[in-house]
Formats: C-alpha cells, structure tokens, sequence
C-alpha cells in the first residue's frame, strides 16, 4: 500500500495537476483573505475558512477524478486489479495519496492565519478548530471524489459526478428544512456539513470528529466493494 500512495502521490507532482490546483487555490483565498479582513478581525475565520470550505466543492473533483479514472483508460488497473494487493490496499492508499496533496495544500494556506497572527489578535483556539474542521472536511470531500473516479474511466465524468454528488450531500441540511418534519429531523442529522459548521464556531466535539471521518471510511468502503465486483467479473 505505501508503494501505491508515493506512486499517486509523486503522479500528482510529475504532472501540473498539483500545482495548478494549489496555486489556483491560493491564489483565490488571498482574494478571501483581503476581503475577510475588510470584514475585520472578529468574523475573519466565519468568511475565510467557510470560503475555504466551498471552494473545496470545485477543487477535490479535479484532484480526484484521475484516481481511477486514469488507470481504466491506461490500462494500468488491470494490473492493479490481478496484482497480489488487495483491493482495499489499492484504495486506501489512492485515497491516502490524494489526502497528502490536499494537506500540503492546507498547509501551505496557513499563510493566510500565519499573518493574522503576527499583524493582529485572532482567537488561536477558534483557528485551530476551524482548520481541524477543514481538513475533516476535505477527507469526506476526498473519499467521494474517489468513489465517483472509480465508477468511470471518463475524468471529466468523474470530476462531475464528484460534484454533483458534493453538492448533493452539502445540500442535505437545506433540503432536511425544506421538508421538515421526521424526515427533516433524519435528514438534518445525517448532514456533515452541520457538523463541519460547528467547528469552525470554534467547538470541537469528537461525536462530530467520528461522524465526519465515518462518512469518509462509507465512501471508501464503497468503493472497495466497486472494485472487488470488476475484479471479480475479470477472473
């Protein structure tokens, strides 16, 4: 498994996919940033990291929708698919390849509350929360990203099944108050998204930290279950 994370991980790095992507991601938060500041201080991390998090619904279905999607069409996943690895290995450590890219892209934005830190006085505890909320956040993004990449060897498909999806399961909440009701209620709670906001109001909880990397592990075993049926049909 380690040897297919540093694979995806330094494809990632050899094509411009990478770059482009945090670049254009940083590029676009330092327009936030100008801007949540005009705001001031005190709503900075409600306008700046919710920023971050919507942005997030364009950015992972590009970063995702090669995973799979570029081995059908190179011919490589059948390699994958009658190698020794199992299935699960495969995933996991496609998932875990594009998680690490979106870390150096998270890393690299704590430029932004790096400043806020030097030049003014951001409550320290609500930044932490708030960035520990975004990188949860991310991963379920991630792991649904890699479930639509494996249901296509289209990457434009994948990138759009991938957001539509993300969209979808944000919308979850909105749709829950929509209905109201006991659906509301079932909807409402079935919702990372209302979890994910709790963190960045400064509050972590860990029933909130186990949900969001829960609704991750689903994905991921979705996709593992996709994929042991097509190795399966191959012989």
């Amino acid at each position: 498994m380690l040897a297919i994370i540093k694979r995806d991980f330094r494809s990632y790095f050899n094509s411009p996919i990478a770059y482009v992507l945090i670049g254009l991601f940083i590029c676009i938060m330092s327009l936030f940033f100008v801007d949540s500041l005009n705001a001031g201080i005190a709503s900075f991390t409600t306008n700046f990291i919710s920023s971050m998090s919507y942005l997030l619904l364009f950015i992972v279905p590009i970063l995702t929708m090669r995973s799979f999607a570029e081995d059908k069409k190179s011919g490589t996943e059948v390699l994958l698919m009658t190698s020794p690895v199992r299935v699960y290995q495969v995933v996991l450590g496609k998932y875990l390849a594009a998680t690490a890219v979106f870390l150096v892209m998270a890393v690299v934005s704590l430029v932004f509350p790096l400043v806020l830190l030097i030049y003014g006085k951001p409550d320290g505890a609500t930044l932490f929360s708030s960035y520990l909320g975004f990188v949860l956040l991310g991963m379920v993004f991630i792991s649904v990203g890699i479930f639509a990449s494996s249901l296509t060897e289209n990457q434009i498909v994948a990138a759009i099944i991938s957001f539509v999806s993300l969209f979808a399961l944000t919308s979850i909440s909105f749709i829950g108050n929509y209905v109201g009701g006991f659906v509301g209620k079932v909807l409402d709670q079935l919702s990372f998204i209302e979890r994910y906001y709790e963190f960045y109001y400064g509050i972590i909880d860990i029933t909130s930290i186990i949900f969001m990397l829960s609704f991750a592990a689903v994905f991921v075993f979705l996709t593992v279950r996709i994929l042991e049926r097509k190795r399966w049909s191959q012989g």
